[in-house]
């Protein structure tokens, strides 16, 4: 082969030339057989006996392409495959046309694989539904169907054409049950959609004054008294209900991702290198959250209208007129915008709260006045048909998916039905409070959600605390995973107030540490250093390594600050002043907002904040600094802010199955050695029972001790009602009793505790101490 001819083999541009050539001749064939096939369906019993004759010239044929024509077609339909052949024609045109155009070249083999497929598949039906007239089945297959028949019988043949028939929608047309479930609803929300938009319902607002009109009017009441011109113009003024239309602003239905495409991105997480000793860990799948249906918001046309025609008549009531009216449809809530007329005080539409509430019969009625960012007052109504906003639709929403953020929280989805998402890094910390049965557990499970589902296990860790002990002890599963704790101790999960005291202080050690590493990296924050780390700019024999995020969880803080009161208070404070920088962030959850629970202190290092529906309006104004929480509607409805405006939310709700199914996959995957180890901390022994001599205990000591262990209290305001001494004294015998080996050492607010059990006991004990 000469060097020519090499190269024309590998010229791109010959190579092209020749793939069109073959690609136009492929398709050029497909059309001459498909005319040739229609022309012999027509035409086939007059073109039998000139087949026959095919080299006699004198004997001509009907078809279109003659005798060749004529002959090809018979061979395909009559003696091949019947009008399976019909498929031939469309396989060479769609080769051709991919040859010619330079389209999908790679899946030629395929659909030739396909379409010989589905081709045997037909004939050997067609031969199964007509298998007294080969004309329709072709010879091949009426005898391929007769073979099958005599070795499994019609039924047999029948089960064999059903299941290659399901093979090929399965696999080719990938119609699942559940593809076909969601195509329809997607069909379902489209029509619902048309029609909703068909209606008239969202035309512009007329307004019936004119300025002649009230020239005339104002001619003809001239001679009238002042009340009577007044109450003319209003009359007249005024619009009426019936007369205001108002226009509807239809949330639009966020985007989700397909379901293939969102657990792909969710696995796409992290780096290479502090996730390298768990490489094999695999992201939770959206299979572990329910699906509860459809996302989008069916809006109710006549609780719209009578809403609206309420509002308005109530104002009108009180002479204030609108001169436009609009309704955002949100997923629990709708907002009515109101725009009044000129002249009317903003604080006359705010004081007819209550009334607005009486005539709607509607709780969780709350006014916006103004809006921010708007010339608009707004009136936010419950829906009656209120719609559930699960954690599936959050967390595929592309919002979340999208997230440039280090830390992610979807927290449901706004009045607009827009999914909310924050960044806990920039929070940094959050406070959270409601009553009870509110939505704060459900809540905290949307927050460690979210970030599992974001997260890998080398990125974050989670310090959960729970003296309820029941609340976050489902993620007892992600223990070497996701949890961190303190040395030497049996359960991640902290439930005990002296554990809570020792990890709190724990974490103060772990701050200062960090902070000495970011000093040594010259660095700012926690981003800056593990950036350098995965860089390999600092050295881990220096102390340096990758610091995962750490999340301190509080599930009731109250109940820490009545037993521990200030030894919790201290660290949780000196945490929220500083350790943002260095990646610890604290989310605290309580049931009781009051001031002597969250106090000065710590709101001032919690902007972030969300409140759940309150009992008052004092404990929203404690939570948010501002009134409305007590007018929420409950079932997950909140008010969130961030030092500016306050944002109503419908929570995402994830039910404690889903939580458990997502901890049972995490846990069920190879872990860590162990969980993440804080930094050891002993609790400093209050070591105010220094040795005493005896001869210089207090004249009352041995009936006092008698006192405290008869009653089992070792406490100080028992003495002193008992022996009617002063507090100074009482405490003084109490530390006195600590160095006897009376009672243990001082435990907060708490009584301390007997350690002798009868006064025989006693006696002997103090007998030998003498």
């Amino acid at each position: 082969m000469t060097k020519k001819e090499k190269s024309s083999q590998t010229d791109p541009k010959i190579r092209r030339q020749r793939q069109v050539l073959f690609g136009g001749g492929l398709f050029l064939l497909g059309l001459l057989l498909i005319i040739s096939f229609v022309s012999y369906s027509l035409n086939w019993k007059e073109d039998y006996s000139s087949l026959e004759s095919f080299f006699d010239r004198s004997v001509p044929a009907k078809n279109i392409l003659s005798k060749v024509g004529a002959l090809v077609s018979h061979l395909f339909i009559y003696k091949g495959v019947g009008l399976a052949s019909l498929l031939f024609p469309y396989l060479l045109c769609s080769s051709g046309f991919k040859l010619f155009f330079d389209r999908n070249i790679e899946k030629i083999l395929s659909n030739w694989s396909w379409g010989i497929s589905h081709i045997i598949w037909l004939t050997i039906f067609l031969g199964y539904l007509f298998s007294s007239d080969p004309i329709y089945c072709g010879i091949v297959g009426y005898e391929l169907n007769l073979i099958l028949k005599t070795y499994v019988g019609e039924i047999g043949v029948l089960a064999i054409l059903i299941f290659f028939f399901m093979c090929f929608v399965v696999i080719q047309l990938k119609w699942t049950p559940e593809n076909i479930q969601l195509w329809w609803e997607k069909l379902w929300n489209k029509k619902n959609k048309t029609e909703n938009l068909n209606e008239n319902f969202g035309e512009s607002i007329p307004v019936d004054s004119s300025q002649n009109e009230i020239e005339k009017n104002s001619s003809e009441t001239f001679k009238n008294s002042k009340e009577k011109i007044k109450e003319k113009f209003f009359e007249k003024h005024l619009l009426k209900t019936d007369e205001l239309v108002m226009e509807v602003e239809t949330a639009k239905e966020e985007e989700t991702l397909d379901d293939k495409i969102a657990n792909d991105l969710i696995k796409k997480q992290g780096f290479f290198d502090p996730t390298l000793e768990l490489s094999k860990f695999k992201m939770p799948n959206l299979d572990l959250l329910k699906n509860y249906g459809e996302s989008g918001i069916k809006i109710n046309q006549e609780e719209l209208e009578a809403n609206k025609n309420r509002i308005v008549e109530t104002l009108n009531n009180y002479k204030i007129g609108i001169s436009n009216i609009k309704a955002t449809v949100g997923p629990t809530v709708t907002l009515y915008e109101i725009v009044p007329d000129a002249g009317i005080r903003i604080s006359k539409i705010k004081s007819l709260e209550d009334d607005i509430a009486l005539s709607l019969s509607a709780l969780g009625i709350r006014i916006i006045a103004p809006i921010p960012g708007k010339g608009t007052i707004g009136i936010e109504v419950p829906n009656q048909n209120p719609t559930v906003v699960s954690m599936r639709s959050v967390i595929t929403s592309t919002k979340f998916q999208n997230a440039e953020m280090e830390l992610p929280v979807a927290l449901g989805k706004t009045i607009s039905n827009e999914t909310f998402v924050v960044d806990l890094v920039k929070m940094p910390h959050l406070l959270m409070a409601g009553a009870t049965g509110q939505g704060k557990s459900v809540g905290l499970n949307a927050v460690l959600t979210s970030l599992i589902f974001k997260k890998h296990p080398a990125e974050v860790k989670f310090v959960l605390v729970d003296p309820k002990k029941v609340e976050l002890n489902i993620y007892s599963k992600i223990e070497r995973h996701y949890l961190a704790k303190l040395p030497d101790t049996e359960d991640a999960i902290i439930t005990d107030n002296t554990k809570v005291i020792n990890t709190l202080n724990s974490l103060c050690i772990e701050m200062d540490n960090r902070y000495e590493l970011l000093k040594n990296a010259m660095c700012r924050n926690i981003k800056e250093y593990n950036l350098k780390f995965k860089q390999r700019k600092l050295n881990p024999k220096d102390g340096h390594n990758f610091l995962p995020y750490i999340i301190l969880v509080v599930d009731e803080f109250a109940d820490l600050i009545m037993t521990a009161g200030k030894e919790v208070e201290t660290p949780i404070a000196r945490l929220a002043q500083l350790a943002r920088a260095i990646g610890i962030h604290l989310i605290i959850a309580t049931q009781r907002p009051s001031v002597n629970v969250i106090t000065g202190i710590i709101k001032a290092n919690f902007p972030a904040r969300i409140a759940f529906r309150v009992a008052s309006k004092i404990d929203s104004r404690t939570i948010l600094d501002s009134g409305g929480a007590d007018q929420l509607i409950g079932r997950g409805d909140m008010l969130y802010t961030q030092g500016n405006e306050l944002t109503r939310i419908q929570c995402a709700f994830v039910d404690t199955p889903e939580v458990e199914s997502i901890s049972s996959f995490v846990g069920g995957q190879t872990g860590y050695s162990q969980a993440h180890l804080l930094p050891e901390y002993s609790g400093e022994e209050n070591n105010s029972s220094i040795e005493i001599d005896p001869s210089e205990r207090d004249s009352l000591f041995r009936e006092a001790a008698e006192v405290i262990v008869t009653a089992q209290q070792g406490s100080a305001s028992l003495l002193q009602r008992k022996l009617k001494l002063g507090y100074n004294r009482a405490g003084r015998i109490i530390d006195q009793m600590e160095a006897a080996g009376v009672v243990g050492p001082f435990e907060g607010s708490k009584a301390r505790q007997v350690l002798i059990s009868d006064l025989t006991t006693l006696n002997r004990l103090l007998d030998d101490q003498l």
